[in-house]
């Protein structure tokens, strides 16, 4: 009988990150249980970073700066995916939403003191440029639902671009679409549930014209957030990174 995949068995998650090469400095579930649809045969998506010895970024033979690791467990599919530390830190000081969903993430699996310093700064990697992410990211996913026609990307169409609205208005990240309903259409919920049952199953529900109105008007509001947002244009919190990054590397074994 294939395994449930909506509850996560941390302590057995703990033991698969142990496996690294490399000192991990957070490791945290993304994709679909991050984003509060996960279906009973969801993969296990989990991002972190780790971090390479001074020998290995300094001499002639380097270490990978990304790791991709994927196996299956009790007949789930699990991802592991790392960045080592001064790649990762370049994506936050970018307009990457992604990499920062990751670090704050509350579904954490290895931690440090190092990752706390990163959630303390992540605020200082905001800024109103990352709608674009948001925009770019939503627009992908409803192109594939376009060509599909399945319920994971218009779920992900609309997980991105209320994220996007939620942190434009309020500089807050906020990836689980649970949390996100002011701006949701009233049958969101109804595709969340239809989604936990099953993984790549078809839209069945509101009618196409209803989705395409809803998801235009999102885009409309991350139109207007973005231009109303007090976000900073850049980030403030390079210099800290840089600090961190070395203090981190000299230290690793």
């Amino acid at each position: 009988m294939t395994r449930d995949m909506r509850t996560l068995d941390y302590t057995e998650l703990r033991g698969i990150v142990g496996d690294q090469p490399y000192d991990l400095l957070f490791a945290t579930v993304s994709g679909a249980h991050l984003y509060g649809f996960p279906s009973k045969d969801s993969d296990v998506d989990l991002r972190g970073v780790h971090v390479l010895p001074v020998a290995e970024v300094v001499g002639l033979t380097t270490g990978p700066e990304t790791l991709d690791r994927t196996w299956f467990q009790n007949e789930a599919e699990v991802d592991l995916v790392t960045h080592d530390l001064a790649k990762f830190l370049r994506l936050m000081l970018r307009r990457n939403g992604y990499v920062l969903e990751q670090v704050l993430s509350p579904l954490g699996v290895v931690t440090s003191p190092g990752h706390e310093e990163l959630v303390a700064l992540a605020d200082g990697c905001l800024t109103k440029w990352h709608s674009h992410h948001y925009r770019g990211f939503g627009k992908t996913q409803w192109a594939l639902f376009g060509k599909t026609g399945e319920l994971k990307p218009l779920l992900y169409t609309f997980r991105v671009l209320l994220t996007g609205i939620h942190l434009m208005r309020t500089g807050e990240v906020q990836a689980d679409l649970r949390e996100l309903a002011d701006q949701a259409p009233a049958y969101l919920p109804e595709l969340m549930a239809a989604k936990a049952e099953v993984e790549h199953g078809p839209v069945d529900g509101p009618a196409a014209e209803l989705i395409e109105r809803d998801v235009l008007r999102l885009q409309a509001l991350l139109d207007e957030a973005e231009a109303e947002s007090k976000l900073p244009d850049a980030p403030s919190a390079g210099a800290a990174l840089n600090d961190l990054l070395v203090r981190t590397r000299l230290a690793a074994r």
